[in-house]
């Protein structure tokens, strides 16, 4: 709900007696338990007084503060408001935050107040993938509830819940309100539908929005009192997610997982030339390098596997496993091989394409196929070739265990900023905010300007900042005429380090004088261009400021095969972008096919990826960009099928 920032309204405090009101609201809406006096019978015990006025500072701080504020949300970008209750909790710096947010009769929690109060909600658990999905606005769907049934009894239609990731079990990252019930529910698989609707989450402009202006807090590695009685992350269920695949965004707006089942005594299957690894992560263990020929024939072959044994496994009621016949080829690229290709790096990423393959095209990858009697094909209008029918029973597909699916690749800090940093979640730069710093860095000739100044000849200024020191060296050396307050007396110092041999300049130097606003623009233009993009959670202190203007992303538009437009985007890295999932992303909202592949003359050491999706889609890409936090100015369209550049 809280993608774009809301409008918040001026802080008022909150009376102790609304604070006290609102925090007992708050235990009695959530059925929050109050500590009991321990010092009575049993048959007599007593809420006590100090255990309640404990539990209220806990919910609602004594310093807390309140706020009216609007937002839109949905499709249809309907107006919603509401107040916002901000306060500090022991232990953070007195740092205020937005705790709880009221829409409607409704409270809901921020994940401040769930770091600092287990267990006031119910909590629901989905694999980390799934997580990183709802922390860009998607719902969880069904199929996605992990560690049960049971499911907590309190997680009811329209009750709030927090959502933990299966690795990270005691760390509510996400907020939302049931849209079924889920404590009723006995089994998961093959259901369809919403089960929590997303209203906040750990990433958002809720969580991000503070009265300094810093960014949001990064969550703690350990909460004690979350999942008290099952601390532990149950091993065999995180098993069960090594086969499972996350959907891209249904037409509901959710994320589905779809668990492919699979015995104790079965293992991942190893692919020629890996091993899986140990740890969660799984790109860290595997080499980062080209493939061979044969290992991408492999990688093609055990997809084409899996994509049939997953269309088994999630269609069993339907004859066909959800396959309508005949499949053209575009159907069995998109359906039964990309989502099921072992993508670990972008060295295999690049490596995996089919014109790479021994049969370089998909029409006689399908005739391999044919001759492994998996399928039965033939050719249509003589330029394509169909699948009429697989044989679902034969003995490769029978044999056929599911490997781990990989993690998306997503840029790393160290690519953009030269520095190490880890990687980011693959769909992190969903709603992500990008600033982008344009710096100056002064020319040698104006270093004694700045040395008397007691600045860093050789520091990285804005051009405000650079105004600034020149403004100050000028009324330092008194060099402001005092016949007309704009205009500024010309020193040696200034006219070595400012003026050149243009006739401006020579007709400055001879009237001895020169407008002040004209020095400043020139103490810009002779200084040299930096830059540093900046992510909404970093400083401009954690980056490095890279030489050169800001690079733009590179959309193109060209024809291929006669009369067929294509469209190609380049340069995402930079900005924080994953090639691969903004990849997904088009070939679902173009309805055509999209491949990434290493983009000519890229180093495979420094990977610079190339996006194409077919099509003259342009608005689609600067549109799933502006998503990703760009802005239109940092885009340059190459429209070639026009021969213009626009």
């Amino acid at each position: 709900m809280f993608k774009k920032k809301p409008n918040i309204k001026p802080l008022s405090p909150l009376k102790s007696s609304d604070r006290r009101r609102t925090a007992d609201q708050i235990i009695a809406n959530f059925g929050i338990e109050i500590p009991i006096n321990g010092n009575v019978d049993s048959e007599e015990k007593s809420v006590s007084t100090v255990g309640l006025t404990a539990l209220r500072r806990s919910l609602l701080p004594e310093n807390a503060l309140s706020a009216r504020f609007t937002t839109t949300a949905g499709p249809e970008l309907k107006q919603v408001s509401g107040t916002v209750y901000v306060g500090s909790h022991e232990g953070t710096n007195d740092e205020q935050r937005i705790l709880w947010v009221k829409v409607g009769e409704k409270m809901f929690p921020t994940v401040y107040t769930l770091w600092h109060n287990p267990r006031i909600v119910p909590l629901l658990y989905t694999p980390l993938f799934v997580v990183e999905k709802l922390q860009g606005g998607a719902d969880l769907m069904t199929p996605g509830l992990q560690r049960g049934p049971p499911f907590p009894k309190k997680a009811r239609k329209d009750a709030i819940v927090a959502i933990a990731s299966l690795e990270a079990p005691t760390i509510p990252m996400t907020v939302g309100t049931c849209e079924i019930d889920i404590s009723a529910l006995d089994k998961v698989q093959g259901a369809k539908g919403h089960a929590v609707q997303t209203f906040h989450w750990a990433g958002d402009e809720i969580w991000a929005w503070s009265t300094t202006g810093k960014p949001g807090i990064d969550p703690p590695g350990f909460i004690k009192g979350w999942d008290d009685e099952r601390r532990e992350v149950d091993l065999s269920l995180v098993t069960q997610t090594a086969g499972m695949n996350l959907e891209d965004y249904r037409d509901e707006g959710g994320v589905a997982l779809n668990p492919i089942e699979r015995s104790e005594t079965e293992k991942p299957q190893n692919i020629e030339g890996e091993v899986p690894p140990a740890n969660k992560d799984f790109v860290e263990e595997v080499e980062d390098k080209e493939l061979t020929t044969k290992e991408i024939d492999e990688a093609f072959r055990n997809a084409f596997l899996y994509g049939i044994v997953y269309h088994k496994e999630q269609n069993k009621d339907h004859p066909t496993f959800g396959l309508d016949f005949p499949l053209s080829q575009s159907n069995v690229m998109s359906m039964l091989v990309q989502p099921f290709l072992p993508t670990y790096t972008p060295a295999r990423t690049a490596s995996l394409q089919i014109k790479k393959s021994s049969w370089k095209n998909i029409k006689k990858f399908i005739k391999y196929l044919d001759k492994q009697q998996i399928i039965k094909c033939k050719d249509r209008d003589g330029n394509e070739v169909v699948i009429l029918d697989i044989d679902f029973n034969d003995r490769q597909v029978e044999s056929f265990v599911p490997y781990r699916l990989p993690k998306k690749y997503a840029p790393t800090g160290a690519s953009v900023n030269g520095k190490p940093a880890a990687p980011l979640p693959a769909e992190s730069s969903v709603g992500q905010k990008i600033k982008l710093v344009s710096l100056l860095r002064p020319k040698e000739k104006a270093a004694p300007i700045f040395n008397a100044r007691n600045a860093d000849p050789r520091g990285l200024y804005t051009a405000a900042e650079l105004k600034q020191i020149l403004t100050s060296y000028i009324e330092a050396e008194n060099l402001i005429s005092e016949k007309n307050k704009r205009l500024v007396h010309i020193n040696p110092q200034l006219a070595d380090a400012l003026l050149g041999s243009s006739a401006a300049d020579n007709a400055a130097l001879a009237a001895g004088t020169i407008a002040r606003n004209v020095l400043g623009e020139l103490i810009v233009a002779s200084s040299s261009p930096f830059h540093a993009i900046i992510r909404s959670s970093d400083d401009i202190s954690d980056v490095k400021p890279k030489a050169g203007p800001p690079p733009k992303i590179h959309i193109v538009l060209e024809t291929r095969s006669g009369n067929k437009t294509v469209t190609k985007v380049s340069g995402l890295e930079v900005y924080y972008i994953a090639p691969q999932p903004l990849t997904d992303e088009l070939r679902k909202t173009c309805a055509g096919s999209t491949s990434v592949d290493l983009l000519k003359g890229s180093s495979p050491k420094n990977p610079v990826m190339e996006v194409m999706v077919q099509g003259p889609q342009k608005d689609a890409v600067i549109k799933a960009l502006e998503r990703r936090g760009v802005n239109k100015n940092w885009i340059e369209v190459v429209d070639k099928t026009k021969g213009k550049k626009r």
